[in-house]
């Protein structure tokens, strides 16, 4: 309920008419039962947006770290995700990425949206870089359709550094989904899992028109703050 209020009565209707974003292929997204809308990624307010536009509820997995800040402004950001129907994940690595998968699952077993971005974390220059397998694993795993989504103009609005958004219109295209049942069985097949994630990272290209970039976004952004620091 809290999740419904705050997207169809109290922020929803303010962003939309303040960003009016624009949609390309809503029709894409089932109706109903489970389906994985996998997303390039640009900017902190993707995970906003995206399930603005969508009349289902989108569910994506946010680092734990929004969930359990102190005083005020933890109480407001923990706020802020619950609103958007984000849930809390480890990212560490280890037993943390097997719970973040169990998570997602749990998600589409219930017949829900899960939200993922393939490239793990934000593009640090607004190109799209290498995807993650485990993105893979988790779309073999729970068998249901994937549709690629781009965002465009996000990283405009809201670049990585900035707490305030500017007031400029965003993009969203929404793609068929994709089927990638005939890989059944072979979710334990890094072969496999580096060719699916590459197909959907390739997907995600050819909407969005972006640069691509063969390396890791969160490797670039670990060097670039080595050699700032």
């Amino acid at each position: 309920m809290f999740y419904w209020i705050m997207k169809h009565i109290v922020i929803g209707p303010i962003l939309l008419a303040i960003f009016r974003p624009w949609v390309v292929g809503l029709q894409n997204v089932p109706k109903d039962g489970a389906v994985i809308l996998a997303s390039n990624h640009l900017s902190f307010i993707d995970s906003i947006f995206l399930p603005l536009v969508v009349d289902r509820r989108v569910i994506f997995l946010a680092k734990s770290e929004y969930f359990t800040g102190k005083g005020l402004k933890g109480w407001a950001t923990r706020t802020f995700f619950q609103a958007a129907g984000q849930l809390p994940i480890d990212r560490s690595g280890g037993k943390a990425s097997e719970a973040s998968l169990a998570t997602g699952l749990r998600v589409l077993g219930e017949g829900g949206i899960l939200g993922i971005y393939p490239e793990g974390t934000r593009s640090p220059d607004a190109r799209l870089y290498r995807g993650r397998t485990g993105v893979a694993r988790m779309v073999l795993e729970a068998g249901v359709p994937v549709i690629p989504v781009a965002m465009i103009g996000t990283e405009e609005v809201m670049p990585i550094g900035t707490r305030l958004p500017k007031v400029r219109r965003i993009g969203i295209i929404i793609g068929e989904p994709l089927d990638f049942s005939r890989f059944e069985g072979l979710e334990g097949d890094r072969f496999v899992l580096r060719s699916v994630t590459d197909e959907l990272v390739y997907e995600l290209r050819a909407l969005s028109g972006q640069e691509y970039v063969d390396v890791y976004a969160s490797s670039v952004r670990e060097q670039r703050a080595a050699q700032s620091g």
